[in-house]
């Protein structure tokens, strides 16, 4: 596999920009994918790859994935015969910052972006989508930069408050008379996730959760959780941080009394990372998070996508793989459909591919003016003696 990668991004780096060129190239939809591809990195000045032909850095991973996906995608659709003229950018050039990758003159007539971006990207790509007035996806973080104002930015990862207000209203749906304590450690983070579910229960239609507020420091002892459960009444347990290394402390911790104490654990975002949940020290502890990108990888699309890794890379695609060529695929057929129309039709749940989006507009909440997109799906997932499923 590492090999194989490294033969990948020697093709990238004689390529910085790639499309298709035509008689025809004027007619296609024009879509830029920016991704971290890191080739300045992988590459020195003559095109050679600076490691070993068995060292593959993992900080190169994500964005080539995401690639992967997308250009499994993009070859699907020339497949079925759809027309499109795509540019893809190395968003970790040294060559060129992102503003000027942006300013391309081939990019003025580009009627999609989809990105692969960090936080301290968003801002600019929001700029960009306002300032062109064409959509652009933001496929990875659950942040909206403070974007305000803007039809054509859309956040596909939901921010912490559409996570925090889904947990809120799993929790009443499903365990309205438990008891629910909020295990947190103190932080800016924390206060906000706090605000946040006690912001919605002011706003809800339905019966407010009573809320218990127990702050623990990061050595917190399992006697400290006991003293805030009851042995003979279900408990709900929120972890009230994005902390991984808290949440898996404190599910461990969970874990090691659940017989005693019966509970459910709700987790944050952020712990869809923890595959330490597969240990035998985690049975016996129902665990539930949300993740808005849920794939359990038994449709044939995404048989047929881990079939071709395992032949060609001997390797299993990961699920940035399969976000890039979702995320490809469904806008690049919505672009198809409605052209320069698409900015008001972000939510047409056409074109699914392995997850299903709910495109929402964001509104400011004392002028109700539209601020961006955000996808509101969340799927609910329960780890249990080492197994995970969808339970929504």
């Amino acid at each position: 596999m590492k090999i194989f990668f490294s033969l990948v991004l020697a093709c990238f780096a004689c390529m910085p920009v790639l499309h298709a060129q035509d008689s025809t190239v004027a007619t296609k939809p024009k879509i830029a994918i920016f991704a971290p591809l890191y080739l300045d990195s992988a590459f020195d000045a003559t095109n050679e790859y600076r490691y070993a032909k068995t060292v593959f850095p993992k900080f190169i991973n994500s964005g080539l994935e995401f690639y992967e996906g997308a250009q499994l995608a993009l070859d699907s659709l020339a497949k079925e015969g759809s027309a499109l003229e795509v540019f893809v950018y190395d968003t970790r050039s040294t060559k060129e910052s992102l503003e000027d990758q942006l300013k391309k003159p081939e990019l003025a007539d580009v009627k999609l972006i989809i990105a692969h971006c960090s936080s301290n990207e968003v801002r600019l790509f929001a700029e960009a989508a306002l300032k062109r007035n064409i959509p652009v996806i933001n496929t990875t973080i659950p942040n909206d930069g403070g974007v305000s104002g803007n039809p054509y930015f859309i956040v596909l990862n939901p921010t912490l408050r559409t996570q925090c207000e889904g947990i809120y209203k799993y929790v009443q749906k499903y365990y309205a008379t438990r008891q629910v304590v909020v295990f947190r450690k103190k932080g800016v983070i924390e206060d906000q996730i706090r605000t946040l579910f006690d912001d919605y229960a002011k706003t809800t239609a339905s019966v407010p959760l009573k809320l218990k507020y127990v702050d623990l420091i990061d050595s917190f002892t399992v006697n400290q959780l006991k003293a805030q459960l009851d042995s003979n009444r279900n408990t709900v347990c929120i972890a009230g941080t994005l902390d991984a290394a808290f949440g898996r402390r404190l599910a461990q911790q969970l874990a090691s009394i659940s017989k005693s104490y019966p509970m459910t654990l709700m987790g944050m975002p952020t712990w869809d990372g923890i595959r330490d949940f597969t240990k035998p020290e985690f049975n016996g502890l129902e665990i539930i998070y949300a993740n808005p990108f849920y794939n359990p990888k038994s449709d044939k699309i995404s048989q047929d996508i881990t079939a071709f890794f395992n032949n060609t890379m001997y390797a299993r695609p990961s699920d940035m793989v399969f976000r890039g060529y979702e995320v490809t695929w469904k806008f690049a057929k919505l672009l198809m459909r409605y052209g320069n129309d698409l900015a008001s039709n972000l939510g047409d749940k056409a074109n699914k591919v392995f997850t299903d989006f709910d495109i929402q507009p964001v509104l400011e909440r004392n002028s109700m003016t539209l601020q961006y997109f955000e996808n509101k799906k969340l799927y609910f997932l329960k780890w249990q003696d080492g197994l995970i499923k969808g339970v929504n």
